[in-house]
């Protein structure tokens, strides 16, 4: 996996444009699915289930998924990916079993940040460009404003009740990545060091 590809499955994670919309433009109708979402996302303070990740080339891999907030997440993917992401409240880590690499980015330098933080905030940074009706729920399809972040991310929720299904990260190359989420439900009392990396790769001894 190339640095460009890592960056992509980092990118490929958020769960949260939501985190911080602008709703000025949107109908009444469509304001009050993305407050359903925005509030159900905030009151996911601890969650697990399992993940189907699909790339632009119909290529899947699927895993575990761990989350805890504030900050912290975990993406356990199955063998023979060997790829693990973990994000333990100030930075997120990526170890990539196969390649012995790891990777190490500030969360707040990624979009994770939003759906993690403490409080899922409502004043601005996210433009929701569009809200559909589904079979099965809604979804809500989000831009970064100061296009920091190019590209867009679509959430889909189920409607009654509500809940994350998954999302589609389309990037500024126009590629997607899809992420369906199964088996995902609140839970209480994850252990803390489901959101712990430190890199296992064996260090060099110190030069005497």
């Amino acid at each position: 996996m190339t640095t460009l590809d890592r960056r992509a499955l980092l990118a490929a994670l958020p769960l949260a444009a939501l985190a911080s919309p602008a709703f000025a433009q949107l109908a009444a109708a469509d304001q009050a699915l993305a407050d359903k979402a925005v509030a159900y996302l905030d009151g996911l303070k601890e969650a697990q289930g399992r993940f189907v990740q699909t790339d632009n080339r119909g290529a899947t891999t699927q895993g575990k998924i761990f989350i805890k907030r504030p900050g912290k997440a975990r993406f356990e993917y199955d063998a023979p990916s060997g790829l693990l992401v973990v994000a333990d409240g100030l930075n997120v880590s990526l170890f990539d079993a196969r390649l012995k690499t790891f990777d190490r980015t500030l969360l707040r330098a990624t979009p994770l940040n939003l759906f993690l933080a403490r409080r899922v905030r409502l004043d601005g940074g996210v433009r929701i460009t569009r809200v559909a009706q589904l079979a099965d729920g809604f979804s809500i399809t989000a831009e970064d404003v100061k296009r920091e972040t190019r590209g867009s991310i679509t959430l889909n929720f189920s409607n009654n009740p509500v809940g994350l299904l998954g999302w589609t990260v389309n990037d500024a190359r126009g590629s997607s990545t899809r992420v369906r989420l199964t088996e995902f439900r609140p839970t209480s009392g994850l252990d803390n060091k489901l959101f712990l990396l430190r890199d296992p790769r064996p260090q060099p001894s110190p030069i005497r």
